[in-house]
């Protein structure tokens, strides 16, 4: 797959505080990507320097084999959809829309055809006079996404633009993003630190955490295969065991306990390993019939599931999981037996602080 966008080691410090620590990404033609991470971790900064919006310290932004280094934001063929949408209050719809091609003396004829155009594509059929200021939150956003597309970008910026959208038109809004993209096969690179959001918007994720790249891969990758625990905690939940041991190829241990497991290579009686078991794959069965017993001393509805939090029954120690199940014939204080399946313990190496 071809790479049009390549970020080389970008740095980026304010006021001697470094925000981006040397990010390294390719990013390939056609796909949704998502700079995914809590905020201040970067991701805003790295889309700004991306745009020709910042300047980086250090490193290169090379689109098409091209260094920007000397190419303003302008003279970019990237364009940006910002949080707040950024239209322009006093035009109507059309001349917002229109604003990038008469900057650029486009002839009237062909602005009128491509605003339709664009109107056409992101629903808006008719909108033309309207008063944006007189447009909902969704209408706005894709009066947005029409004036940053019709200027033809090789690649489109979204810097959260659905959080400041309900719930209801979030997802709507998050569901029609994805059929664009796909639709006119240009990149888009998102950023957000809706979890729900990236996972299933994008072809791959970035996954930043203080100014440096923790983990790059699918959905799939990130949910099931976590690099660290810190992945594994802020990408869904996540029951975390941090003291166990990998006692050789396929068999660890913890809390007394052995399990079977699909790793290997780890080593023998290692202790430098932190287990991930994902609350959806434990499964709950009748006391006596799983690995363990445990007793549940929270219960409460989610609306398509239920979440549960169980100890150990005989106070092996203070630890609790979490389960999330859609039986619905559980209480407090009942005690219940648990197992999952092979795969579905996850072990990776503990972090290390650099």
């Amino acid at each position: 797959m071809k790479t049009i966008l390549k970020l080389v080691n970008i740095t980026k410090e304010y006021d001697g505080n470094v925000v981006l620590k040397g990010i390294n990404l390719n990013v390939h033609e056609k796909e949704f990507i998502t700079i995914l991470g809590p905020s201040g971790c970067g991701k805003t900064t790295l889309l700004k320097i991306i745009s020709g919006i910042e300047k980086q310290n250090s490193g290169q932004v090379i689109l098409n084999n091209k260094n920007l280094a000397k190419t303003p934001a302008w003279k970019r063929p990237i364009n940006t959809i910002f949080q707040d949408y950024a239209l322009f209050p006093h035009l109507n719809v059309f001349n917002n829309i229109s604003f990038g091609l008469k900057i650029k003396k486009v002839k009237k004829a062909l602005i009128i055809r491509e605003v339709n155009k664009y109107l056409n594509l992101v629903n808006l059929k008719g909108y033309n006079n309207k008063n944006v200021n007189s447009l909902s939150g969704g209408e706005k956003q894709r009066v947005a996404i029409a004036r940053a597309l019709i200027n033809e970008p090789l690649i489109l910026l979204l810097d959260e633009p659905t959080s400041a959208l309900d719930v209801h038109l979030r997802k709507k809004m998050q569901l029609y993003l994805k059929k664009l993209q796909k639709k006119i096969n240009i990149v888009f690179i998102l950023v957000t630190h809706n979890q729900e959001e990236a996972l299933f918007l994008s072809d791959r994720i970035v996954l930043i955490n203080n100014g440096v790249i923790e983990q790059i891969g699918t959905p799939k990758e990130i949910y099931d295969e976590p690099d660290s625990s810190w992945v594994a905690e802020f990408v869904g939940s996540s029951n975390i065991i941090t003291d166990g041991i990998f006692i050789k190829d396929n068999l660890v241990s913890f809390d007394n306990f052995e399990f079977k497991c699909e790793y290997v290579d780890f080593g023998e009686n290692e202790k430098s390993v932190d287990f991930v078991i994902r609350p959806e794959d434990i499964i709950i069965t009748k006391k006596d019939q799983g690995f363990f017993n445990l007793k549940i001393i929270f219960c409460s509805f989610k609306g398509s599931f239920y979440i549960i939090k169980a100890k150990y029954e005989k106070n092996i120690n203070n630890r609790i999981y979490e389960i999330h199940t859609t039986k619905n014939n559980l209480k407090i204080d009942m005690v219940i037996g648990v197992y999952w399946e092979l795969e579905n313990l996850h072990v990776m190496w503990k972090s290390v602080d650099i």
